[in-house]
């Protein structure tokens, strides 16, 4: 169809719409005003992941277009978990736990959705409308509304038949069904967005609607597309696991290096997907990239909007600093805190004692034995905070290291190694 809405324009150029209910009654939703979406998110962990950015961003490009949106943070829902996916349940956690996941959760979207501007956000807490719901109820008022043939065509629900699944998980699309029904009738919420992979829980929200409120009832759900790279594998893992929105999980300078490290065949896409670069300057920055790829023009730039974004400019121009260092190996220039998060990775050793060099490369590991490391050193080939160092008998010790904490070895161009001292 030809949609009228720019913001629907927009959204298609970037690939970010995988499927709509309606698209033509969404055109005409926001056609005709200000409309408020929702967007649920689970307390599974305290902090949301690089997973979760996509549909977070979707909220604020709503909102940058004048529309409202209504972030929901599942404190019921998260009581049983969505069985998307999963080989087997989630792990059940206390109710104390969960409540202070919820109030991490909605600090962090926050940082990406404004609440007191002239069409605020409003957080929503599905826990608000479902805890004094009995069991009798839930069976007679909302239970009826579900067709069991319906539900077990379900994709998430198929991918668990073979393992088994528990009737808590079963009964999950219900509860989220409920969600969207109340927030159409307490907040005139149009339109609920998610993943691809909640494509049928989005679904089930808009029959319990029809089923409730009438045929006459319009909603439209809408889902994002599942990231993924070109190689076929997922998006959002490193070998460490998730890549964590907090910065106690994830540092600023690990989220840029996530980024800057994306392949020539993402970039653009990614940028289209995570930055909010008008259409003309990533037009202009895809073209010059495909003229200079090896200057990493797109990676760069895709790593800095994602950084000042979720962490500030101030953590983004860390990130860079402590980038440089590393590759320059001037590390002299760096704070001892910026050593802990830049090493983090890195060979290391505590030292409690002054050590002569040689026996500091073989104690850390930059050296198999006294011989190769004497090798080493003479060949030029050690660095110590930043300068060659090619005396045998330099000594290693506290007064020497940066902030007297630590003292950082290279060996040749890219390898790194941290003495902490104690």
């Amino acid at each position: 169809m030809i949609m009228n809405n720019e913001l629907l324009k927009d959204l298609e150029w970037r690939g970010l719409i995988n499927d709509c209910t309606d698209i033509n009654a969404l055109d005409d939703f926001l056609n005709e005003g200000s409309i408020s979406l929702y967007c649920g998110f689970d307390p599974t962990a305290d902090s949301l992941h690089i997973g979760h950015l996509l549909p977070v961003l979707m909220l604020r490009r709503f909102q940058k277009a004048g529309h409202k949106p209504l972030p929901l943070v599942g404190g019921a829902t998260g009581y049983i978990g969505d069985p998307t996916g999963r080989s087997e349940e989630r792990q059940v956690n206390s109710p104390e736990v969960i409540a202070g996941w919820v109030e991490k959760i909605k600090g962090q979207l926050s940082n990406f959705v404004d609440f007191e501007g002239e069409n605020p956000a409003e957080m929503q807490n599905n826990y608000d409308w479902t805890a004094n719901v009995s069991m009798l109820e839930f069976l007679r008022e909302w239970g009826k509304h579900f067709n069991v043939n319906y539900m077990l065509a379900k994709e998430s629900v198929v991918s668990r038949l073979d393992h088994g699944m528990t009737y808590t998980e079963f009964s999950y699309t219900i509860l989220q069904g409920i969600d969207f029904k109340e927030l159409y009738e307490r907040k005139n919420c149009v339109l609920q967005i998610g993943g691809s992979d909640q494509w049928g829980n989005i679904v089930s929200g808009l029959e319990v609607i029809r089923k409730t409120n009438g045929h006459e009832a319009k909603a439209v759900g809408m889902t994002l597309p599942l990231v993924m790279k070109a190689d076929g594998t997922k998006f959002g893992k490193t070998a460490g696991g998730a890549v964590w929105l907090d910065a106690s999980r994830t540092t600023p300078y690990e989220m840029y290096q996530f980024f800057v490290n994306t392949a020539d065949a993402d970039v653009i896409k990614f940028i289209k997907y995570y930055t909010f670069l008008t259409r003309s300057e990533i037009e202009q920055l895809e073209k010059d990239f495909l003229e200079a790829p090896h200057e990493r023009l797109a990676q760069k730039m895709l790593a800095k909007e994602i950084v000042c974004l979720v962490h500030g400019e101030a953590a983004f121009e860390q990130a860079l600093k402590i980038t440089d260092a590393l590759f320059s190996g001037q590390v002299e220039n760096l704070t001892s805190d910026e050593i802990e998060v830049g090493f983090k990775d890195v060979p290391s050793a505590t030292l409690s004692e002054d050590l002569n060099l040689v026996d500091a490369l073989v104690t850390i590991g930059a050296a198999s034995s006294k011989r190769e490391a004497r090798e080493f050193v003479t060949n030029n080939s050690i660095s110590i905070n930043g300068e060659k160092q090619s005396n045998l008998e330099f000594m290693v010790e506290a007064k020497n290291a940066i902030d007297n904490k630590f003292t950082v070895v290279r060996r040749g161009r890219k390898n790194y190694f941290l003495v902490k001292h104690v």
